[in-house]
């Protein structure tokens, strides 16, 4: 399936679809897919994963709404299935005060697995906005990651960019809820 022939997104809203994109191993599958569509053998190279437990996740992917079999070809009697992402984009629910950031631990977990002495561009800051402020940063945020996705290329190497605009609890409520 063409890339323009996607929908733009994919609204995650089932226990089964949350179950299945909060697995850091299906998370890196979704990755492999999110340019190009792969086969089993292909998605398990690229994530470093035994053909089988490949084909397992991308069938709890498949199930959930998440992946799709875009294209088959018959080889050596075979039928090879590849996949693809179901959207150009998956949009989780917001977790809910307290509940853990999915998307968040995934990138934090990609960056503690990166190379030590690769490069990396890894910085906090912390700003004090007005509300306009805020929201044009996010704007602006998600604009640039919007452009450079649309300027990858699937013969590159993969790259990951994660962002977090956000206010913090109050500090009475963070010292208060850790007694």
């Amino acid at each position: 399936m063409p890339a323009d022939d996607l929908p733009e997104t994919f609204h995650v809203t089932t226990d089964e679809q949350l179950r299945a994109v909060s697995s850091l191993t299906r998370h890196r599958i979704m990755a492999v897919l999110r340019f190009e569509p792969a086969t089993i053998t292909q998605i398990a190279e690229r994530v470093g994963l035994a053909k089988g437990s490949s084909s397992y996740h991308v069938r709890l992917l498949e199930r959930a709404g998440l992946v799709k079999v875009v294209r088959t070809r018959k080889v050596r009697g075979v039928t090879e299935r590849y996949y693809a992402m179901a959207a150009r984009a998956i949009v989780l629910p917001d977790p809910g005060e307290g509940g853990p950031d999915v998307l968040m631990r995934h990138a934090v977990a990609d960056l503690e697995a990166a190379p030590a002495d690769g490069e990396r561009h890894v910085r906090m800051a912390h700003l004090r906005l007005t509300d306009e402020q805020f929201a044009e940063l996010g704007a602006r945020l998600e604009a640039l990651a919007d452009e450079y996705r649309e300027l990858s290329d699937p013969s590159l190497p993969d790259v990951s960019l994660a962002f977090a605009l956000f206010r913090p609890a109050p500090r009475a409520q963070v010292e208060g809820g850790s007694k």
